[in-house]
């Protein structure tokens, strides 16, 4: 095992692509350590965001873009469509697989992996499959059919596959940059500009593209909160854009920001509580950093239901709470804030916060698995 190549599928969101390229690093490390000459394909969508972030990687070795058609559970004469773009997937994946010969395939999910998984079921190459949310989404489900093993983020996870699906199964967490176990608290001070830290610093963020219901929350609440909060926002580009006056209201207490990349590690390190949606890498960068959470999911009306599932799990551990519904108002918020202004209350659920990510790193983990199944 001294010249190998191993195949990644994924993308359609950064949510999908940024856990992957987390395993790639750590891969990449491993197989250094091991005097492995490991190249690394990434397989994604030929339109939209996945070229541009993957390339950016040190870790992967060359990106291939393939046609595909988005996985809709509900209507859509886009469906009909979307159909010919999974074929022609299929067909791309297929030759493309055959000619760079992967002695494995990692998929991250995300409507674009499941050509490339059936192609290398066909081509008898294994195939490792992870789900980062509590309950798995269509694209595993189809995945799991084609998979040698299926990585899951949660123990629980595997009561929602058949039996012989969950025998495949193994608990290896949901894997996040190793920057934020790194990250410094006394950097996101300095880049937030706090010099006195004399209230709870509480982090608001949407994901990258921000979060309607949870801006217009805080503006609506934003005199309680700076009374008892330096307020660090995330608004995310769009509102930013919307209401341009936002990003002018800069105070001692309330800081403002269109996007947050670079440096969220380090402003996350010094939050004393988030606000956040319930995706599952934001939850799983909070864990790891041990944070009390408030969560307000994206309800199922606007997803899969996925964000409900993952919060709804995170506060039964004792980990969050959690503003679901019609309980997403500013009456509860105010209530939910204001029972973490209590430092003990923090500090308990900051502990539960923690132990999702106790252990071995997620993203070491599955780079190891994917090293020992490539040498099988």
């Amino acid at each position: 095992m001294n010249n190998i190549t191993i195949a990644f599928a994924g993308g359609g969101t950064g949510g999908h692509i940024y856990p992957g390229l987390a395993i790639a690093d750590e891969l990449r490390e491993l197989a250094k350590q091991k005097n492995v000459d490991i190249k690394i394909v990434w397989i994604g969508n030929k339109k939209g965001m996945d070229s541009s972030i993957v390339e950016k990687s040190t870790s992967v070795d060359e990106f291939k873009g393939i046609s595909c058609g988005k996985l809709r559970r509900y209507f859509s004469f886009s469906n009909v469509l979307d159909v010919f773009k999974i074929v022609i997937g299929c067909v791309s994946s297929y030759f493309l697989l055959k000619k760079i010969k992967p002695v494995l395939l990692f998929s991250k999910g995300g409507f674009v992996s499941v050509p490339p998984c059936f192609a290398a079921k066909l081509l008898k190459i294994p195939v490792y499959t992870h789900e980062c949310d509590f309950t798995p989404g269509l694209a595993t489900r189809i995945n799991s059919r084609f998979a040698t093993k299926i990585l899951l983020s949660y123990e629980a996870t595997k009561k929602y596959f058949s039996s012989d699906k969950a025998a495949k199964t193994l608990v290896t967490g949901n894997p996040v940059r190793p920057v934020f176990y790194s990250a410094d608290s006394g950097e996101g001070l300095k880049y937030l500009g706090i010099e006195e830290h004399t209230k709870p610093i509480l982090v608001v963020v949407g994901g990258s593209l921000g979060a309607r219901q949870i801006n217009e929350l805080v503006l609506e609440n934003i005199k309680w909160l700076t009374d008892n909060f330096i307020v660090v926002h995330q608004t995310g580009k769009a509102f930013a854009e919307e209401h341009p006056d936002v990003l002018t209201m800069t105070s001692e207490n309330y800081k403002p920001y269109q996007f947050i990349y670079n440096e969220m590690p380090s402003v996350l390190s010094c939050a004393d509580i988030v606000l956040s949606r319930a995706g599952a890498n934001s939850l799983w960068e909070c864990a790891v950093m041990g944070k009390p959470m408030v969560l307000i999911p994206l309800s199922s009306k606007g997803s899969r239901g996925d964000q409900v599932d993952n919060a709804e799990y995170f506060e039964k551990q004792g980990a969050a709470i959690v503003l679901n519904g019609s309980d997403a108002d500013s009456e509860h918020l105010k209530a939910a804030l204001g029972s973490l202004l209590d430092g003990e209350k923090r500090k308990s659920l900051a502990e539960k916060s923690r132990a999702f990510s106790s252990g071995e790193r997620p993203a070491l983990r599955i780079a190891k698995l994917l090293l020992e199944g490539s040498d099988k």
